[in-house]
């Protein structure tokens, strides 16, 4: 592994080592079961050369510089097993593919749902994937209960408002009444299904079928392969420019508007009617002790409001 002239965040080291993805390594951190060189760190620790790793007490070591150590698989994830690397829950993806090196998933894929995923010991990759802000295409074969209406393509591909947000817009094309495929670049909790439900659609199957460059191809439930040196050349070439780190969000936040009721458009942000009468009627006293006329003693004003103009009264 190569380490800068600061180290290497402890949870990334932990990640490269092929021990767990990033997010675990940052729950092991948390429940002090890492220490470096003895000692409990804090998340966001560096690791400096030199420096000893352990979890659980045991040592960990990372990567080859040139990752020639490291996992690549394709596996198609049968129907009832669980994307998680806890050993404790029946049908783990781990027992499942049953490899003699650590490895762990890239993702996620409901339960009830089958296809592509890929699992690694490269850390770095993992992340590098998986950050929304990277963007990168997800395939999926898609059947529901019952024919699908003329325009479901074109309101699935604007996006659907689901889990308090907005899908981002993605592809869409009919293979027959009720199937279809769909691309995505984003992964929100149970997408798709939620997607489908809001349509009034429940989704039968679902089998994702490819993820970037790497296709699943003849690979029958339960199997895996390796990547072939040019599907890694490929997905090493496009997550290239992504960032394995999360981006700082510099925009300048809008300022809200201000909500209207009744047609009136208060300056507070959250409109209050009786706050909108003490103000009219502070500015409505003002006018009076400042000798401004009032509506009541202006003829021409009392007529617009359609009142009646007050006699103005005689001066002795």
């Amino acid at each position: 592994m190569d380490f800068d002239s600061d180290g290497v965040r402890l949870n990334k080291y932990i990640s490269d080592s092929g021990h767990c993805s990033r997010r675990e390594a940052d729950r092991l951190i948390e429940s002090k079961r890492v220490k470096i060189n003895g000692k409990l760190p804090e998340l966001g620790s560096r690791v400096s050369a030199g420096d000893t790793v352990s979890i659980d007490d045991m040592e960990i070591f990372g990567s080859a510089p040139n990752k020639s150590d490291r996992i690549y698989l394709a596996y198609n994830k049968p129907i009832g097993i669980t994307c998680t690397t806890e050993r404790s829950v029946k049908g783990n993806i781990v027992d499942a593919i049953d490899h003699d090196e650590r490895i762990f998933p890239i993702g996620r894929l409901d339960k009830p749902s089958d296809g592509l995923i890929l699992l690694t010991n490269d850390g770095d990759i993992v992340n590098k994937i998986l950050r929304a802000e990277n963007a990168h295409d997800k395939e999926y074969l898609v059947t529901v209960n019952k024919s699908l209406d003329s325009s479901f393509a074109s309101n699935m591909a604007r996006g659907v408002p689901i889990l308090g947000t907005k899908t981002k817009p993605c592809k869409v094309f009919i293979i027959n009444k009720t199937t279809f495929k769909i691309v995505l670049n984003q992964g929100l909790n149970r997408q798709i299904r939620r997607m489908c439900e809001h349509f009034g659609y429940q989704v039968k199957s679902l089998t994702r079928l490819r993820i970037m460059n790497i296709q699943l191809g003849n690979l029958r439930p339960g199997q895996w392969r390796k990547l072939s040196k040019a599907e890694l050349d490929e997905l090493s070439q496009a997550v290239a420019s992504s960032s394995s780190e999360g981006k700082q969000n510099t925009k300048r936040r809008r300022k809200p508007k201000p909500r209207t009721m009744g047609g009136y458009q208060g300056k507070e942000r959250n409109f209050d009617p009786s706050k909108a009468g003490a103000k009219k009627a502070a500015k409505k006293q003002a006018g009076k002790s400042s000798g401004k006329k009032s509506h009541a003693s202006n003829p021409r004003a009392a007529a617009k409001l359609g009142g009646k103009p007050r006699k103005p009264s005689r001066r002795k």
